[in-house]
């Protein structure tokens, strides 16, 4: 009888633990703790937005066993699908520009342009080419990629003129039986000790579309590095534009830097673009401090989507033209990738006596706002027209290599208010032409049945004769400077030209490949370009140059890549 009252006992006890027990009861086999029943609680809060990682693993199911095995957890998780980020969407502006073609001494002996020391093209190549691919080829100024090296030109003699003018004339290397004519003009430097104070306005973008780190952030740290190179005088305002425009820092002196990093470090991403109304502003508390004896700077820092506010860019350019009559100076810093309005930056750059640059990386920044500070900041002459005339004797056609979107008329020469390009201190500017000497079966255009015969007299010795015009700083009337090309500027091969000339060569012959290399004969290529530039690499204290030859290499193998991706004419 005690036996089966124990067996009973042990039944029920079984039963009463089977129907306490959960399906989700704890690890290897724990019981729940029986409590008095209590008033229900209420129902907890819905838990948050799971985000799109937690929602992949919805389908894991917890267990409270620690038996189940490898296979049958497989079953249960379902395999992830990893799904690449989209690509962000293309939508950089860039003025579609034709190279300048092969012109005839015999119908237009004259060439004129006005100097372009912008840099921004090459910085953003080099983007593109780091990034693996090809830049588009409107995105390819050639001018910019020359000029954005240092050349090392001699220094104009003291009490002169602010330039020294440089010629070599040699053998092409891009097309046989053709000569290059490589002008460098080098402006005058000045000691930091001698530089005028400086009125600077910051005018920020702060839309949605600058968050991004290689935008907004990247133009804080881009703006800290040239304070370190200011002086305490020098002052900074600061003023946003995103939604509305508005005014962050009033003129602030550089003694006071603590302030103006402040100001720069709360400024935050967000909203559309009001640049229109952020350049009224700026321009207007430019006016405001205006100092007679100092460089009054207005500094653009933006991606250049201008889609609020003055977004015509007709009513930009007049907007900005009429305002550089001030004494207002203009720079415009790009940053980014997808909004990059490239077109209008440099309209509104080369309207408002300014200059443009691309800050892609921290090193680009510290190049643009310390080491070239004074070229970048310093104007030395404003309004600087070239003229090249060709004597027909000795030349039969040219070519610009560059300036597309520099040239000028020829009788814009000699007028005193036809806005041109301007030369910062120590700044150097570089043009190069290609040219075929008369009588040379190099020629590509026939020459006329009843064209007129070649003049002769007293030039007949010289190849060319370069002009220059200028206006000091502030001035309303230019003055001209004259330099006669001849034999005594020509070398017998590309070996035996200056350093500087065969750098320069090898740029301009990259930019030609970027451009697809129409303009150069079958004979050069990448490997001539690299040949070329590496023997010319000199000292190269901030390896720049090694860095060209690098993006030579960069550039062969993007183009081998997108030669592959290219239908084949059978297609």
């Amino acid at each position: 009888m005690r036996l089966r009252e124990l067996i009973l006992a042990s039944v029920a006890a079984t039963a009463l633990i089977a129907g306490c027990t959960t399906d989700t009861g704890a690890a290897d086999g724990a019981v729940a703790e029986a409590k008095p029943s209590t008033p229900s609680a209420p129902p907890p809060p819905p838990p948050p937005p799971m985000a799109e990682s937690d929602q992949a693993l919805q389908g894991i199911v917890v267990t409270g066993s620690r038996k189940d095995s490898a296979q049958e957890m497989g079953r249960m998780i379902p395999s992830p699908v990893i799904m690449a980020p989209p690509e962000p969407e293309f939508r950089d502006q860039y003025e579609d520009v034709e190279s300048n073609p092969v012109k005839l001494v015999s119908e237009e002996p004259v060439s004129t342009f006005s100097i372009d020391v912008d840099t921004a093209s090459y910085a953003n190549v080099r983007r593109f080419l780091k990034g693996g691919t090809l830049p588009p080829k409107d995105a390819v100024r050639i001018e910019e990629l020359i000029n954005y090296f240092d050349y090392a030109y001699p220094q104009p003699k003291a009490g002169s003129d602010p330039f020294a003018t440089q010629v070599t004339m040699m053998p092409s290397p891009f097309n046989a039986g053709r000569d290059l004519i490589q002008i460098g003009i080098q402006g005058r430097d000045i000691d930091r000790e001698a530089r005028p104070p400086i009125n600077l306005t910051l005018l920020v973008d702060v839309s949605g579309s600058m968050h991004s780190e290689d935008k907004l952030p990247l133009a804080r740290q881009a703006m800290k590095l040239m304070l370190e190179e200011m002086e305490p005088t020098d002052t900074v305002a600061i003023v946003v534009y995103a939604g509305a425009a508005g005014e962050v820092l009033a003129p602030t002196p550089v003694s006071d830097k603590r302030k103006i990093v402040a100001a720069l470090e709360n400024l935050r991403a967000g909203g559309s673009t009001a640049g229109g109304e952020g350049l009224r502003l700026a321009y207007s508390l430019a006016e405001q401090g205006l100092k007679k004896d100092a460089v009054n700077r207005v500094m653009l820092l933006t991606d250049g989507d201008f889609n609020v506010g003055i977004s015509d860019p007709e009513q930009l350019e007049d907007f900005v033209s009429r305002k550089r009559e001030t004494g207002i100076y203009l720079s415009v810093l790009g940053f980014g990738r997808g909004n990059y309005n490239d077109a209008m930056m440099q309209k509104i750059a080369q309207t408002g006596n300014g200059t443009a640059a691309y800050i892609d990386t921290l090193s680009e920044a510290r190049k643009v706002l310390a080491d070239d500070l004074s070229g970048n900041i310093f104007p030395i002459a404003d309004d600087v027209k070239i003229q090249v005339e060709f004597n027909p004797a000795r030349i039969s056609e040219y070519r610009l290599i560059g300036y597309e979107t520099r040239m000028l008329e020829r009788a814009d020469f000699n007028n005193d208010k036809v806005d041109a390009g301007d030369i910062g201190a120590g700044t150097s500017v570089t043009a190069i032409y290609e040219v075929t000497q008369t009588g040379s079966e190099a020629t590509q255009i026939d020459p006329l049945r009843y064209g007129e015969a070649a003049a002769a007299g007293s030039t007949q010795g010289e190849y060319a004769f370069v002009k220059l015009r200028y206006k000091a700083p502030g001035a309303d009337t230019s003055k001209l400077l004259t330099y006669a090309v001849t034999d005594a500027n020509r070398v017998a091969s590309v070996d035996a030209a200056p350093e500087w000339a065969r750098f320069a060569t090898a740029v301009a012959g990259f930019g030609e490949m970027l451009k697809g290399g129409e303009a150069l004969g079958t004979g050069f290529g990448w490997e001539a370009i690299r040949k070329l530039g590496s023997g010319a690499k000199g000292k190269d204290e901030f390896g720049y140059r090694a860095e060209f030859i690098e993006l030579t290499r960069l550039a062969e193998t993007a183009d081998a890549q997108a030669a592959l991706n290219r239908p084949s004419q059978g297609d």
